[in-house]
C-alpha cells in the first residue's frame, strides 16, 4: 500500500508564492520513483506541471518554466513544488504522482486559488 498526500494549497494573491509539499509513505522505494506534479482546473483535463527523475533531473511545461521548481528530498520521501509569481490561471487543484515502470500512485490533491 502507497499514499501521497499533499499539503500545501490554499489562496494566494496574483505574484504571490505557495510551496507544495507531498509525502509518500508505505510500500515504496521513493529514491527509485520518478516524481511529478499534475494540476487540473475546473473544467479542464488534468495536465503535468513539472517533474524530477530518480537522478534528480527536473523538467517543467512551459506554463511553470522559470516560475516554479521541482525538488526531492529521499531521506525524508518528499517532493516539493516551489511556485512563486503566481496567476490566476494556475488556479487548480495540483496532484502529486510518483511513477516507475507501470508502478503509479496518486494523492489526493491539494486545492490552489489565485485570486485578488
Amino acid at each position: 500500500q502507497v499514499q501521497l498526500v499533499e499539503s500545501g494549497g490554499g489562496l494566494v494573491q496574483p505574484g504571490g508564492s505557495l510551496r507544495l509539499s507531498c509525502a509518500a509513505s508505505g510500500s515504496i522505494t521513493f529514491s527509485g520513483y520518478g516524481m511529478n506534479w499534475y494540476r487540473q482546473a475546473p473544467g479542464s483535463q488534468r495536465e503535468w506541471v513539472a517533474g524530477i527523475t530518480s537522478a534528480f533531473a527536473t523538467s517543467y511545461a512551459d506554463s511553470g518554466k522559470g516560475r516554479f521548481t521541482i525538488s526531492r528530498d529521499n531521506a525524508k520521501n518528499t517532493v516539493s513544488l516551489q511556485m512563486n509569481t503566481l496567476k490566476p490561471e494556475d488556479t487548480a487543484v495540483y496532484y502529486c504522482n510518483a511513477q516507475w515502470g507501470v508502478n503509479r500512485y496518486w494523492g489526493q490533491g491539494t486545492q490552489v486559488t489565485v485570486s485578488s
